[in-house]
């Protein structure tokens, strides 16, 4: 397996370099960037056909620069240069394992404070450069396409919180073994806790500037099947655990044309290190599985681009408002549930055994089930 950016690509083209941004955080980042860009490009097709409209936002031009202007963008300086310049510093380290260096206390203060002084003087000297007698109170009209980038960036930070809460929640005895490290791993993320602590944060947001949510989670929901599908990439890439129960069974041979590692695979190097110790093996990701399981991130890949090809197809027959995201709800719920069988995961002990996942996916399908129904009979659509 591939745990860093640095053993993927010392793979592919034969070098030895150490670079240990994880994989899975980099499909995470493209998984949000390809949401991002399907719900833009939805939002500009449902504001030509009427379905989206501007909306206004007030702007206060040539405000006299305050505190608050200096702090803005002097804590961001300060925490790039005392982080930036401490990387530098140990670049060893920072190459080998990022994650503990950037969410370590340790940093150059000289550095920091250095950035401080020149972001936030840099901002307070520009605005108070264009800093009217008497500030005036504009209107713009906003495209709702254009708030796409603040609302990318909401679902993410506070949908990688809600995935750390489901998953340390569903694995208690790990996080309290080692809180801090299931705290910042980059590993250990569980999709529902992301999509439930995603869309209640990016509800508040477009609430408090008027805009329909329902329009909105129309617009994403192709999106998140596609980063779904993307992410499920890095959990396969890196060997984070998301993986299927022992599978010892022969390849059927319907099955024939499908590569044996597709069927059956051990997850040599996974970045959880589980399994036993890889003979001749050195460095930090030496563990393979004694016995392999099935892939389940592979199927999941699979199943997401399938579902993601026909929400795409049917984007425009699913014009009602909310019926695009009911239609989602099932697709996601049955891909889960059905994945749920043959997939490692911590088992309530009710009704004879059943996973978070399950319950969740459950819930997720009668909604969708009785939102498409309800939906469906709506003769108008939702603008904002």
């Amino acid at each position: 397996m591939f745990p860093t950016l640095g053993h993927l690509i010392n793979y592919l083209f034969g070098t030895d370099i150490t670079l240990g941004f994880p994989t899975f955080g980099l499909m995470v980042a493209l998984a949000f960037i390809a949401a991002a860009i399907v719900m833009a490009s939805e939002m500009k097709r449902k504001e030509k056909v009427g379905l989206f409209n501007t909306f206004p936002e007030k702007i206060t031009v040539g405000e006299k620069p305050g505190i608050a202007d200096f702090l803005s963008n002097g804590i961001f300086g300060f925490l790039l240069g005392f982080k930036l310049v401490y990387a530098i510093q140990n670049s060893d380290a920072f190459l080998k394992e990022p994650s503990a260096v950037l969410v370590s206390t340790e940093g150059n203060w000289i550095a920091g404070i250095i950035g401080l002084l020149a972001f936030g003087g840099w901002s307070y000297y520009q605005k108070k450069k264009s800093a009217l007698p008497n500030p005036e109170t504009q209107t713009k009209q906003i495209h709702p396409y254009e708030i796409v980038p603040t609302i990318t960036m909401i679902a993410a930070v506070s949908g990688i919180i809600g995935a750390k809460i489901f998953h340390n929640l569903e694995n208690w005895d790990d996080f309290v073994a080692d809180p801090i490290g299931s705290l910042t791993s980059f590993s250990g993320l569980t999709f529902y806790g992301g999509l439930i602590f995603g869309a209640g944060a990016v509800i508040w947001f477009v609430r408090r500037r008027g805009i329909n949510f329902i329009s909105i989670a129309d617009s994403v929901a192709p999106g998140l099947m596609l980063a779904y599908a993307i992410g499920r990439i890095g959990c396969q890439l890196a060997g984070d655990g998301d993986w299927g129960i022992e599978n010892t069974n022969p390849k059927p041979a319907f099955l024939s044309w499908l590569p044996d590692w597709a069927w059956a695979f051990d997850f040599p190097h996974n970045v959880n290190n589980e399994g036993v110790r890889i003979a001749g093996c050195v460095g930090e990701y030496c563990s393979v599985l004694p016995v392999p399981v099935y892939p389940t991130a592979i199927y999941e890949t699979v199943m997401g681009l399938i579902i993601f090809g026909i929400l795409w197809a049917l984007r425009k027959k699913l014009d009602k408002p909310a019926l695009m995201f009911s239609v989602y709800l099932i697709f996601n719920g049955v891909e889960r549930f059905a994945i749920e069988q043959i997939r490692v995961n911590t088992e309530y002990n009710i009704l004879g055994g059943i996973t978070q996942a399950e319950i969740i996916s459950s819930v997720l399908i009668v909604l969708g089930i009785a939102g498409t129904v309800y939906f469906s009979k709506k003769k108008t659509h939702v603008k904002i």
